[in-house]
């Protein structure tokens, strides 16, 4: 157990992320993701916590946002009611995929969920897709060629794996791509634009001595797809980004800049406080990454910066996070509009 041992679619309207309402109940580690349904943005956050964060503040419910409607709709639970922590959302062919997650028991003991759900956001009907190989939480997910989606790294039952295991859309089906090349990481963040993705931060485990430790990873990557074989990504090590490290933070591509934000300059299991029993604090420092010029940017800090995200979406325009926490133990309902970069 970890606690003892979006797309980037552009829309046009001029809406601001000001008129989103608020989530119907505070909620954090939701997965999030938007899709178009007939001309009509919309926005999704699936699973998370909220409440009093103890296992049974764990929820599988599905909330959805109509551009123009006066609140969020909840929708279909996910399938089988597994209430989860940690999952992963992204949109391919108008399609979102939601990946795993893990619930946790009464005794504290977690599990890694292998569920892959596809849900059709005309219908709002989920379908059950392969499972995945190795089942991982706390992943990093990237869509190549609106087709194949990579799970980078993770944490899976009891420990973190390196495998970057790449889903295919269109047929269903799984394959393992060039492994992660660093030391195996859960809550680390990423962004692909085009055939370069970049991967930085995350936890690692420290097993040298016990009670085992959990250290926070600077450690940043990048992977350039081989178009003709996308199993085969080239990996790079890169200098660390501007600011320090960050747990569970967002990221999106804005065209050849990757964009970075958020996240917690602790890491913890679920509550946000620290397995150091240190009370986690959001990451103010935002920065960039040039895919054409192959640097990293600082940008404008974020003073009202929040954590315990899984990803950022583009919105009419602007940049928004979903939920979240400012600080330990409390859910936030607001949908946040980001500082312009």
């Amino acid at each position: 157990m970890r606690a003892l041992v979006a797309t980037a679619a552009l829309f046009a309207s001029a809406a601001l992320a000001d008129d989103i309402p608020p989530l119907p109940a505070g909620i954090s580690n939701n997965a999030v993701a938007s899709a178009n349904v007939d001309g009509t943005p919309v926005l999704y956050s699936f699973a998370g916590i909220g409440g009093d964060f103890t296992h049974q503040a764990i929820h599988a419910r599905t909330y959805r946002y109509r551009t123009g409607e006066p609140a969020w709709q909840r929708i279909d639970d996910i399938p089988g009611r597994i209430g989860r922590l940690a999952a992963t959302a992204v949109t391919v062919a108008g399609t979102i995929y939601l990946f795993g997650g893990y619930e946790v028991s009464a005794d504290g003991s977690e599990r890694s969920l292998p569920d892959v759900h596809a849900l059709n956001p005309a219908t709002g009907s989920y379908t059950r897709r392969a499972d995945m190989p190795v089942p991982v939480d706390d992943t990093v997910a990237l869509v190549y060629a609106d087709r194949y989606i990579y799970l980078v790294s993770g944490w899976h039952d009891v420990g973190n794996v390196n495998l970057t295991q790449r889903y295919d859309t269109e047929t269903d089906t799984w394959q393992q791509a060039t492994p992660w090349p660093g030391p195996a990481v859960f809550g680390h963040v990423g962004a692909i634009s085009d055939t370069t993705l970049v991967v930085c931060d995350g936890v690692t485990i420290n097993n040298a001595t016990l009670p085992r430790r959990f250290v926070m990873s600077a450690a940043c990557y990048r992977g350039d797809i081989d178009a003709d074989n996308p199993r085969r990504i080239n990996w790079q090590q890169l200098p660390p980004h501007p600011g320090g490290a960050c747990y569970r933070a967002t990221a999106q591509a804005d065209g050849a800049r990757l964009l970075f934000a958020g996240g917690a300059d602790n890491p913890y299991n679920y509550t946000g406080i620290g397995y150091n029993d240190i009370p986690a604090k959001p990451c103010q420092h935002r920065y960039s990454y040039s895919v054409t010029d192959n640097r990293w940017l600082r940008e404008r800090d974020d003073t009202d910066a929040t954590m315990d995200h899984r990803a950022l979406l583009r919105w009419h325009g602007e940049w928004v996070v979903v939920g979240g926490m400012r600080t330990p133990n409390k859910a936030e309902k607001a949908v946040r509009r980001l500082p312009p970069w």
